[in-house]
């Protein structure tokens, strides 16, 4: 067996270095609590481990007018405490919060779960209603992303070599706007994801939607933003025949598989029944209830 090399820089611009020379398979260690598993099980043998945890502008959590930065290291358990995150993107915490068990929140981490790659990751469909952005480090410098952009396959993500995120900008709240995140598992907790669906809404003062996303997870080979959910919405009180309409662009979004855990026709019915229901808590929520 092969020894695996193992780095753990103390700067982004050291991490940039140590994965765009590396000559053999190469993995970034954030949380651990994806990759861990995977390398104990035999189902990935990198070259080389590149820890990030150490780069303390990667565990920053920073609130300002532009939104809310989150270092792509920060763990769910951290985040949960900060209340002022929580007030603006409560369906963003929510969803980051169904990762895993007590002991796993205080390791994982939004960047190791977006660039896991697996179409049911509980924050990515929060993330990309959310209408995220992530910031990116290279060799060739930094640069920026929709988080909808990241993933592309299972397993697969759009980064080059050498690059890795940095951090995650949720946007400045509006007024009167909510967001939520629901998935449907088998079990109470600690399961992965059969369908999830995140919805983020603004109203105006008359209480017409004026912004909307939709996206799914676990039901096609990468996190989807439907478009048509927006449409949906966007002009309406989110009434009934519009929530309605959102339901039916959620199912119509679909390309599941069958497996073990759900068929093509279950998880197409179910992904537009929670994304009527998440739509239906991030209203109140833009409503202040």
């Amino acid at each position: 067996m092969e020894a695996i090399k193992y780095v753990r820089p103390n700067s982004v611009d050291d991490a940039v270095r140590s994965l765009a020379s590396a000559n053999e398979p190469v993995r970034v260690l954030a949380g651990g609590t994806d990759l861990l598993v995977q390398l104990r099980a035999g189902n990935v043998r990198p070259g080389l481990v590149v820890d990030i945890k150490g780069i303390a502008e990667l565990k920053q959590i920073q609130v300002t007018a532009a939104g809310c930065r989150i270092g792509a290291a920060v763990a769910g358990a951290e985040l949960s405490e900060r209340a002022d995150v929580v007030a603006q993107w409560p369906g963003v915490v929510e969803a980051f919060q169904l990762i895993g068990s007590t002991q796993i929140q205080g390791r994982a981490s939004l960047g190791g779960n977006l660039c896991n790659a697996s179409p049911a990751a509980d924050s990515v469909p929060a993330l990309i209603a959310a209408g995220a952005r992530c910031t990116i480090a290279g060799p060739a410098g930094r640069r920026e992303a929709a988080v909808e952009d990241i993933v592309i396959s299972p397993g697969k993500t759009s980064l080059a070599q050498g690059e890795f995120i940095v951090d995650f900008l949720l946007p400045a709240r509006p007024a009167h706007s909510g967001d939520a995140y629901l998935r449907f598992i088998p079990r109470t907790e600690m399961d992965i994801a059969v369908v999830g669906a995140g919805v983020s809404l603004t109203l105006d003062a008359n209480g017409r939607c004026t912004a909307a996303r939709l996206a799914l997870g676990a039901v096609a080979p990468r996190p989807l933003l439907v478009p048509a959910g927006a449409t949906a919405l966007v002009g309406t009180p989110v009434d009934n025949a519009a929530l309605e309409k959102l339901a039916a662009a959620a199912s119509a979004a679909c390309t599941p598989i069958d497996d073990k855990r759900g068929t093509i026709e279950f998880r197409t019915r179910v992904a537009g029944v929670l994304a009527r229901r998440a739509a239906v808590i991030a209203l109140q929520r833009a409503k202040g209830n």
